[in-house]
């Protein structure tokens, strides 16, 4: 097809005949630009060294599963973006889950049609590389998809039943009619015409001795076609010796039926054989849903992210404005300090609602900076506006001094002002949590080959968590503690490109962070200049 005509496709699978079969598959779409790889780090070389539109991988190989090749393509930066199907028969639902949550396209339950395979290419070059946001909801929906949201029930199965008999058609047809959808076939050629159509049967119901093509035939003919090749075959034959049933096993009959024909024990060989076509259909109908389900969210949550988003910097735009007019001139101390306690917190909240979205970005390695200037020092003496107003029961003495070798230049950095302003929250926030009463929580800058903060607190991190310190959820003697500040803290800072560490100080009993993010660039030119609002929104 036209709309295929340009697209190149990397097709891995460990199995030799089933990469040929696709490939064949495909070209019969139009897709002549086919790639092969036999596993998963096989087709990371390939997809270094040649342009790849689409990713066909099969899930289970050995050196690097489909799985593990779609965790190392969503963690390059250069890859991210491509699409990516899983050609599956897997049935674990959290495994399925995995894949979703790691950005796969589309999943692919074998065996499957040409037509489902085509659709599959459709929904690949058409998906969207936006994932499902906030980390601990995203698994928590899809287990609730798992309980809570019905799969639509698959149409019936379909029967082709070929006999050159019209007696045996009808006598056929009305047996089945009640539970499957019935086709029929008076010959191999229309048999075959059937079977390689867009909508293949799910059971073929082959008698053996017909005119001009007889059933063995076509089932062979069958076999060399992608598109019929997985079609189960029912032999309904007189034929009765042993060389007969060897030569329609070797083309893949899953049964043989002798003539005449026992209705019952008929009916009941292709229930038990239909009950793993359901099964199969449902799978397919299932991830398809479950797909469906977290596109969907992803789109809910974009919309409500970008309308909070939206309102949030109206707001601050607002107070900001009215923080700088001559207006504040008339307010009293107190006022003055609740419009900008009200600017503050109205920033909390809107760095909250970007980092649900950025960490789980950063950590499935789809964060792409976009870095500007950061006024580093600006950000820092608000933060610790915050934290003074919050910790005012401790009565802690929180200090700021700036790099004295720098002058009076600003200390500015290069990377994402939301994420900076959500690193220093969170480390000063802790920092005057483990300090005690009356206590000293120092900031320093430094700059040198990178701006170096140093934030300094009395008190000492536990022994225990030392060697785990920026570990995920690690936290001791904090009551409500998550253990998620160090750890978010730790993934924003190297996302900046930058650098995070801390040192214990048995002498003076103080801990101290030391937060490293890149200058700006020589050669950056900057634009325009943004308002905190902007930067942060």
């Amino acid at each position: 097809m036209q709309k295929f005509k340009d697209l190149v496709v990397l097709v891995v699978d460990d199995f030799e005949p089933m990469r040929k079969v696709t490939t064949t598959q495909l070209r019969q779409l139009g897709l002549d630009q086919v790639i092969t790889a036999s596993n998963g780090a096989e087709a990371l070389r390939l997809l270094r060294r040649h342009r790849v539109d689409v990713i066909l991988s099969d899930w289970n190989m050995p050196v690097m599963t489909g799985f593990e090749l779609l965790c190392e393509v969503r963690n390059d930066e250069s890859l991210c973006r491509l699409p990516f199907v899983m050609i599956t028969a897997e049935s674990d639902r959290r495994h399925l889950e995995q894949a979703i949550a790691n950005g796969v396209s589309d999943l692919l339950v074998k065996p499957y049609s040409p037509d489902r395979l085509e659709a599959s290419i459709n929904r690949a070059i058409n998906w969207k590389p936006r994932p499902p946001k906030a980390l601990a909801a995203m698994k928590e929906m899809l287990a609730k998809t798992a309980t809570d949201e019905p799969v639509a029930q698959p149409e019936k199965p379909t029967v082709l039943v070929v006999d050159d008999t019209p007696d045996n058609l009808q006598v056929l047809a009305e047996l089945l009619k009640d539970e499957y959808r019935i086709r029929i076939a008076l010959n191999g050629e229309k048999a075959l015409e059937i079977c390689h159509s867009a909508t293949p049967p799910d059971l073929v119901l082959l008698d053996v001795m017909m005119p001009e093509m007889d059933g063995f035939e076509v089932a062979r003919r069958m076999r060399e076609h992608p598109g019929s090749q997985s079609i189960p075959v029912i032999f309904v034959t007189a034929l009765a010796q042993d060389k007969d049933r060897h030569a329609g096993l070797e083309l893949g009959a899953v049964d043989f039926v002798t003539k005449p024909i026992d209705p019952d024990q008929l009916t009941l060989r292709i229930r038990n054989f239909m009950r793993y076509v359901t099964l199969h259909r449902s799978l397919q109908a299932g991830y398809d849903s479950m797909l469906e389900a977290a596109r969907l969210r992803d789109d809910v949550e974009h919309v409500m992210r970008h309308d909070l988003k939206g309102g949030l910097a109206g707001v601050i735009g607002l107070l900001q404005n009215l923080i700088a007019t001559d207006s504040m001139k008339q307010m009293n101390r107190y006022q003055v300090d609740q419009l900008r306690e009200a600017e503050e917190t109205s920033l909390q909240l809107l760095g909250m609602i970007n980092l649900s979205s950025e960490l789980y970005k950063i950590e499935t390695g789809r964060f792409v900076l976009e870095a500007k200037p950061i006024e580093v020092e600006d950000i820092l003496q608000r933060v610790v506006h915050l934290v003074r107003t919050a910790f005012k029961h401790k009565q802690l003495t929180i200090s700021v001094e700036a790099d004295e070798a720098a002058g009076t230049e600003p200390a500015r950095a290069f990377g994402d002002a939301m994420l900076t302003w959500s690193i220093f929250q969170n480390l000063l926030k802790n920092a005057c949590e483990a300090a005690p009463e009356k206590g000293l929580v120092s900031v320093k800058l430094k700059k040198g080959d990178m701006l170096c903060i140093f934030i300094t607190n009395e008190g000492m991190v536990p022994i225990e968590i030392r060697d785990v310190f920026f570990s995920k959820f690690v936290t001791k003697g904090k009551r409500g503690g998550t253990g998620i500040g160090t750890y978010s803290a730790k993934l924003l800072t190297e996302a900046q490109g930058g650098q995070i560490a801390f040192a214990v100080s048995t002498e003076n009993a103080t801990t101290t962070l030391s937060i490293q993010l890149p200058l700006i660039p020589a050669d950056y030119v900057e634009s325009s200049t943004e308002t905190g609002a902007e930067r942060l929104a």
